[in-house]
């Protein structure tokens, strides 16, 4: 096993710069994931990691060791992609055993690691098949196999699971989950699907244009996101915003009025905000509590469209001041039907408040 440390990282493409000076520290046996939109850079990130790309300046260790220019088979990492990338015209066991082969192992020393590592992944029953014979799931599997019989210090996984279908990705995230587990090794895993990130980091380093923007647990990103861009992107489905003007503000709560009107408590610190500051009010779909009855500290909107799932039924109601269609995290019964008017009560502690920078207000109430 081994720990990483970024320090400064940058990597440039002639005058493109497309990692900002990247400081980052990965603990021994911690599963990390990348996540952010297409072309934040996490995938160069992982790269440069395995020595894949080259680093325009900062340091890269890998278990305390300067790795900059250290050749990719010699920073004691594998890396599983997105493409299988399993030679056709050799079975499972021979796919798992090249990379061995290659540096040498004996016989008994290729066939030990590989049955410890179909033992693992449970695809002992696939050893003697040829790729063309296998599912989707089962050649990620066997991919993974070829790393682990490498036994490195740290595991790269470049989005793995994009070319399965959802109740597979499913299946493949509580096996990725298990897998760290048993192995105790290293992890780094790029995403762009935020519920990847939630269901296996141990800790999740939030991506956007080549820059760090919030590194934190799940449940801290989820509870306390840095800045608008990490409030909208962890969630599913993600925070509404609204905009909203600052009233008055103490240091346990702030008053907001909306664009129809209506003024909103929040339980945030806006002490720093001058009074009629431009401010974004931000509370998450599940927060929200919908009815046909007035309410306190209530947003008002009409319900445009209803999606009945069964265990659950999400609105999208149209509220002045918002860019998009409020959602709400409806119970399956609930009586809202399009045309309606809906009145969604905010819970104080439950809102967020952004100033005109995209920062978050300090919360006085973890909710």
């Amino acid at each position: 096993m081994a720990n990483l440390q970024l320090k400064a990282l940058r990597k440039s493409y002639g005058d493109v710069q497309t990692l900002h000076g990247i400081d980052l520290e990965v603990r021994d046996g911690e599963f990390i994931v990348f996540v952010g939109p297409s072309g934040c850079g996490k995938s160069t990130m992982l790269r440069c990691i395995a020595g894949l790309e080259e680093i325009t300046s900062g340091e890269l260790h890998i278990g305390g060791q300067l790795v900059n220019e250290v050749p990719p088979a010699k920073r004691g990492i594998a890396m599983v992609f997105q493409s299988y990338a399993l030679y056709p015209h050799m079975t499972v066991a021979e796919n798992m055993a090249f990379g061995l082969r290659l540096a040498g192992f004996g016989k008994a020393d290729q066939q030990s690691a590989i049955q410890r590592a179909a033992q693992i992944l449970q695809i002992e029953h696939l050893l003697e098949r040829k790729p063309k014979a296998l599912s989707g799931g089962q050649r990620q599997r066997v991919a993974i196999g070829r790393a682990i019989v490498r036994k490195p210090g740290v595991f790269l996984f470049d989005e793995p699971l994009s070319n399965l279908d959802a109740a597979l990705r499913v299946q493949m995230r509580v096996e990725l989950a298990r897998l760290h587990k048993e192995l105790q090794t290293t992890m780094v895993y790029v995403t762009h699907d935020q519920v990847e990130a939630m269901t296996l980091a141990d800790r999740i380093v939030v991506f956007n244009a080549g820059r760090i923007e919030q590194v934190g647990t799940p449940m801290e990103l989820y509870h306390h996101p840095a800045n608008l861009f990490v409030a909208g992107f962890i969630g599913s489905p993600k925070m509404n915003f609204i905009e909203a003007t600052l009233v008055s503000a103490t240091a346990t709560e702030a008053t907001v009025r909306l664009d129809d009107g209506a003024t909103v408590r929040a339980a945030v610190d806006a002490t720093s905000q001058a009074t009629g500051s431009k401010l974004t009010l931000g509370v998450r779909p599940e927060h929200l509590q919908a009815g046909t009855e007035d309410v306190p500290n209530a947003l008002l909107g009409q319900v445009q469209v209803a999606e009945h799932l069964g265990d659950v039924t999400y609105l999208y109601v149209q509220v002045q001041g918002a860019a998009a269609p409020v959602v709400v995290r409806a119970a399956p019964e609930n009586p809202l039907v399009p045309g309606q008017t809906a009145h969604m009560a905010l819970p104080p502690s439950r809102c967020y408040l952004f100033d005109t920078e995209g920062r978050a207000l300090p919360r006085t109430a973890a909710g």
